[in-house]
């Protein structure tokens, strides 16, 4: 038997597995990357339009920062200006998900040692979780390179190219941390650090310089994709770089699933204190929780301290731009412009937190769906009490997150300090029922509670692509974002927010009842 073996049975269980998951990421991702041409046409329409762009990025670190250099006044190299950063993250953090949830999860789970023991080869899995990736990578590239075409042959498939090997290499990244570490979770936070740090040594490269020429940037493999220069004179031989860097880290994880047993990791676990110091269900679910929860806390106070950073220079970005001023106009909800953008940012947080209480919440998936959940529940620990536990986290986490948003958006601004923390904590209602969706799904649905996923991404890219759009308001108010009111700047309205609170409620409640009724996974 070859160490193959069984590879193809597995990718076709793998991708079965992700048949919800990887097409609402590839979704969402491509669906943000084909909606920008049309608004960046709708905003800069005409050459000098894009030429006093280019300048004004050119002269601003901190949108260069934010976003990365522009290299032409094209819309293509515009839209790869715009999207490149984000996309490539959305598709190395898809990456890495997979590559762990198909390799780590299993073996912390047992499955993958019932599944070794058959007529399976030893690299196997490790083949068909990379593949799962390839295969979604692929599909992503596919939808933007044909989505693309329209502005340019050449610059759609190197764009869409890019994005895949931008994803590869944090799939291959991933498959060595699963070797190396013996707990997902710790997989999952170190991979997603690397993914931070790119990111932060991107910015601080491109705050450097106005042409991505700097050796950070260099540094970071998201600097890679704009170094590319999709639509600017494409630079191929950066795919070159991208294919080895694939093919290293693919041989390194290689060589390490061969040199160790199954279940087993090259850094040893930690033992625990020889009695028990965990007296609740809440201290268990905060330890089990509390470094995704650090890592997003310190992820958003950042952030907003970027975004108050850049309040001031709106205006002279946006300059004389009518159509640039309507949209933020549009996402802010006021006619200031400052308050506009202000509001704008603070509801982009807001959606970004739904991804945190959804991945928090569906922690109690993860637990039962492992078996880690029954030992706890077979002793005097009622499911309600191990539930409300995690959720307290979940829920309480989002409270946490968004007022360190909006510290850091009064670190950065320096101005309305009230306005904007009271901005940052109404999100927390629309925040609170896609979490409350969450628990419906899981405690009523379990089978479909991935879904949780697809709401949030819907609800993602309704508030991001919507208003750029001029989108119909019965389509804007499909997501609870859509009910607050625009703050800073507008008039407080206690009634929505209060309606959804209450239908977080209600939602909780449904699914804990569910949760207390339904039989558990052993």
């Amino acid at each position: 038997m070859t160490s193959f073996a069984g590879t193809g049975v597995l990718l076709r269980f793998s991708l079965r597995r992700d048949r919800l998951m990887i097409p609402v990421w590839v979704g969402v991702n491509a669906l943000m990357v084909l909606s920008m041409p049309n608004t960046l046409k709708n905003l800069y329409g005409t050459p000098a339009e894009r030429a006093d762009l280019i300048h004004q990025v050119a002269t601003n670190a901190s949108f260069r920062a934010l976003i990365g250099p522009v290299f032409d006044t094209s819309i293509g190299a515009l839209t790869a200006w715009r999207v490149g950063v984000y996309a490539g993250a959305l598709a190395a953090a898809m990456s890495l998900m997979i590559v762990v949830r198909h390799t780590r999860d299993e073996e912390e789970s047992g499955r993958q040692e019932l599944v070794a023991s058959g007529a399976v080869g030893r690299r196997a899995s490790l083949t068909a979780a990379l593949l799962a990736a390839g295969v979604a990578n692929a599909v992503l590239a596919l939808l933007v390179a044909a989505g693309l075409a329209g502005q340019g042959a050449v610059g759609a498939l190197a764009f869409g190219l890019g994005l895949g090997a931008e994803g590869m290499v944090f799939a291959t990244m991933a498959a060595i941390v699963a070797q190396l570490t013996e707990s997902a979770r710790l997989a999952r936070a170190l991979t997603a650090g690397v993914l931070g740090a790119a990111f932060v040594l991107r910015a601080a490269g491109d705050a450097a310089t106005d042409d991505g020429s700097s050796a950070l940037t260099w540094l970071s493999p998201l600097g890679w994709l704009e170094n590319l220069r999709p639509y600017a004179d494409e630079r191929w031989w950066v795919l070159v770089l991208f294919a080895a860097v694939v093919g290293l880290q693919a041989f390194v994880a290689y060589e390490l699933a061969g040199r160790r047993d199954v279940g087993m990791s090259f850094l040893p676990t930690r033992p625990g204190p020889a009695s028990g110091r965990l007296g609740s269900a809440g201290a268990l679910a905060w330890r089990l929780q509390r470094g995704a929860a650090t890592g997003w806390s310190i992820a958003f106070f950042v952030v907003g301290v970027v975004y108050g950073g850049l309040t001031d220079g709106v205006t002279d970005l946006v300059g004389s731009n009518e159509n640039a001023r309507k949209i933020i106009e549009r996402m802010g909800g006021q006619k200031g412009l400052t308050d506009a953008f202000l509001a704008s940012m603070v509801g982009m947080m807001g959606l970004i937190a739904a991804l945190y209480i959804v991945s928090s919440v569906l922690r109690l998936y993860g637990e039962e769906t492992s078996g880690r959940a029954e030992p706890v529940l077979a002793n005097a620990v009622g499911r309600l009490r191990w539930g409300c536990g995690h959720l307290a986290v979940a829920f309480g986490g989002a409270v946490l997150i968004m007022l360190l948003a909006g510290l850091g958006f009064i670190v950065g601004y320096g101005k309305e300090a009230g306005p904007i923390l009271g901005a940052c904590l109404v999100q927390v209602a629309a925040v609170w029922v896609i979490g409350g969706v969450a628990v419906l799904l899981y405690g009523v649905f379990p089978r479909v509670a991935t879904a949780a996923w697809g709401v949030a991404g819907a609800v993602l890219l309704i508030g991001w692509v919507g208003p750029a759009l001029d989108a119909p308001r019965v389509v804007l108010d499909l997501s609870p974002f859509g009910h607050l009111p625009k703050l800073p700047g507008g008039g407080m309205e206690w009634g929505p927010v209060a309606l959804l609170t209450v239908l977080a409620v209600v939602l909780v409640g449904a699914g804990l009842t569910g949760l207390r009724r339904r039989d558990m996974t052993t």
